[in-house]
């Protein structure tokens, strides 16, 4: 892993966004992209620049089952908002989280992977290590799946929606496997309340209770965190 330490998010998405720059420089046409205040910072940084992507592909960790794409709490919603309105791609994929055959939505999504290897996957992280919405004790084996979303989840998510009872239950979700078929991951973590997971992340064991501990077995990581989040790091 190459950990970069920054001052703070607005620092972080200057960093996150060369590393995007860096990715176009050597031919990358795939980006793996998510959502959450976390990559927000980089999405600026990129609608600010002269990169372009109308000739790239992208394709969304994740998606909540039951919100349509024009809901103002879908991911695609999300993307359009702080990404695609700016710097529109060739084609992007995010899960439907309308189709309600999880196994078919699944495996329609899998195809899409199989079909277009990212060249960079960008990852936010959870408190509890999780990445996309894998939680901890996912298979590291797992591909694209419905996810029961935990109650801490949908407890954290109802701030965004005007009925608790609005709240999606279950998401489409990249599997850890899926995510580790990436040929570069930028991992980008903010704050003292990711600290735990950060040092569990880089310097604990690899195991599923941990689930981004297995970035440690992908050869081309690059990790942004500012100074709160590297705080428990013992190196």
């Amino acid at each position: 892993m190459k950990i970069i330490k920054v001052q703070d998010q607005v620092e972080g998405g200057q960093v996150g966004a060369r590393v995007f720059q860096d990715a176009l420089q050597t031919n990358a046409k795939v980006f793996g992209l998510a959502t959450g205040s976390t990559p927000i910072s980089i999405y600026d940084a990129i609608t600010k620049s002269d990169m372009d992507f109308s000739d790239k592909i992208s394709i969304n960790l994740d998606e909540y089952k039951g919100l349509s794409g024009d809901h103002e709490q879908s991911y695609r919603y999300f993307m359009q908002q702080h990404l695609f309105n700016e710097k529109p791609f060739k084609e992007s994929y995010v899960p439907d989280g309308l189709n309600p055959d999880g196994i078919a939505e699944s495996e329609r999504y899998d195809a899409i992977l199989d079909q277009f290897p990212r060249d960079l996957q960008i990852l936010g992280l959870g408190q509890n290590g999780h990445i996309g919405f894998n939680e901890p004790g996912t298979s590291f084996e797992s591909t694209t799946h419905e996810v029961d979303l935990t109650a801490s989840t949908i407890e954290a998510n109802a701030r965004f929606f005007d009925d608790q009872n609005d709240v999606p239950r279950q998401a489409y979700s990249m599997g850890i496997k899926s995510i580790m078929s990436a040929k570069q991951i930028l991992m980008v973590a903010y704050g003292a309340n990711k600290a735990q997971a950060v040092q569990a992340m880089i310097e604990g064991p690899v195991t599923e209770n941990v689930p981004a501990s297995i970035l440690q077995r992908h050869d081309n990581v690059v990790v942004i965190l500012d100074e709160a989040a590297a705080s428990n790091l013992n190196k």
